[in-house]
């Protein structure tokens, strides 16, 4: 078994403790020295970074989050002793923890920091997926004798440099492919290092509830178990054609997973999937003219996001939630890409149009999806008023980047006001 030390990172034969430092901080596992995929994950990362600029916040609870209407965002592990969980209702987390610390989310910085972070990660290399600002997969085969060391190793030091620079911690799950890999980076946190080998992936899956797949949702979990899939093992045991029929491609997927089968690479490249921005009411909403007044600046927002990454979206989304918590969401397919807050906005205004109905709404939030490299469709995005359009947000760009971002302020997406008739 080939066993290393996280704080000294001495290698060799022993267990429990390191008998150069004496650290308990013991990796222990036969795969140790030959596994390369990773998933790294930032600990409470929007708290762990307002805790370490208010160390006066270091033992408190934290809740990063908007408004008494608003959803939690993120909390710090002592919050979470409390109950309290990301997405969680504000209301429903202050009554489990009226003693916690509620910060405004502060995007800006923890983009910052989050750059920060990314560039150490692609000093090891240059196969790194990120899947948010705060967790990414990495492919560390070959890098052993470019680090002079097993990528066990060259993972931990990037753990201990994060640490030290940053300022908070991460944890890192180590596996064969990465699906395990990401299940591998839950284990143990905050500041974790785990590994689940190829020997043991299975047999490791197989008492665990079907929730603990990536993207198996509550939804997911109780049709699963309504079909008498409770366990991973239930899905692995069961016969394929049988949930191909019952869950369809997804039923597929599933029994691969089951049996810890992954072939996905971790791609680079691989597109983003959306880009999206939502707000919650301090009051319920209910009239249109109100609603798409919410609605404009998200427009703006995601356009402005879209520009910047360059990318622009085939399908525009309106989620809404009701005041039952039940979400709506819609979709629209464009005839032309776009990453113009115009376009955003007078599509995403029809689909409320016809969903708002008068009913009082809690949430509302817009977005693009089916993202691609805007330079590959320039012609679609230049043809008629989506060319004039583009090229007035972008001129409001370059003046908000030199003066500001309070220098242009914008009417409701940029030219899309309210008519008499509204």
């Amino acid at each position: 078994m080939s066993a290393l030390c996280r704080d000294c990172f001495r290698r060799g034969a022993f267990e429990r403790r390191c008998p150069a430092c004496g650290s308990p901080r013991v990796v222990v596992h036969a795969e140790l020295e030959q596994l390369s995929i990773a998933h790294m994950d930032c600990d409470a990362f929007y708290a762990s970074v307002e805790k370490r600029d208010r160390p006066e916040l270091r033992d408190q609870a934290v809740i990063v989050g908007g408004g008494k209407r608003g959803v939690v965002t993120t909390c710090c592990y002592i919050a979470r002793i409390s109950g309290v969980r990301s997405a969680m209702p504000m209301f429903k987390a202050r009554q489990l923890c009226p003693q916690a610390v509620i910060l405004k989310p502060d995007f800006t910085k923890y983009r910052t920091e989050s750059r920060r972070i990314m560039e150490m990660v692609r000093d090891l290399t240059p196969l790194v997926q990120p899947l948010s600002l705060d967790e990414a997969w990495l492919d560390l085969s070959g890098t052993e004798r470019l680090h002079g060391a097993p990528p066990a190793e060259t993972l931990m030091r990037l753990q201990a440099r994060i640490e030290t620079e940053v300022g908070i911690t991460v944890s890192i799950g180590l596996a064969p492919n990465k699906f395990l890999a990401k299940i591998a980076s839950d284990l143990d946190k905050p500041r974790g290092f785990s590994v689940i080998g190829a020997a043991e992936a299975q047999s490791f899956l197989a008492g665990k509830p079907v929730g603990i797949i990536p993207g198996v949702g509550p939804a997911m979990v109780k049709s699963l178990e309504g079909a008498g899939f409770s366990k991973v093992g239930d899905i692995a045991r069961a016969d394929l054609k049988l949930l191909a029929t019952r869950f369809g491609v997804h039923g597929m997927r599933l029994h691969e997973l089951a049996h810890a089968r992954d072939n996905r690479k971790v791609n680079p490249h691989e597109e983003r999937k959306g880009i999206s921005a939502e707000t919650t009411f301090n009051e319920d909403l209910s009239a249109l003219a109100d609603l798409e007044d919410k609605l404009a600046p998200l427009c703006e927002r995601v356009a402005r996001q879209a520009r910047a990454a360059g990318v622009a979206g085939r399908v525009v989304t309106l989620k809404l939630r009701r005041t039952d918590f039940k979400i709506i969401t819609r979709r629209r397919a464009l005839p032309v890409p776009t990453q113009t807050a115009k376009t955003l906005f007078a599509v995403a205004r029809e689909l409320l149009a016809k969903e708002a109905g008068g009913r009082p709404w809690r949430l509302i939030g817009v977005g693009l999806a089916e993202l691609m490299d805007a330079a590959s469709v320039e012609h679609d995005l230049f043809a008629g008023a989506e060319r004039k359009a583009l090229v007035e947000e972008q001129t409001v760009d370059r003046l908000r980047a030199r003066f500001g971002p309070g220098a242009v302020t914008s009417g409701r997406a940029l030219g899309a006001k309210r008519t008499p008739d509204d």
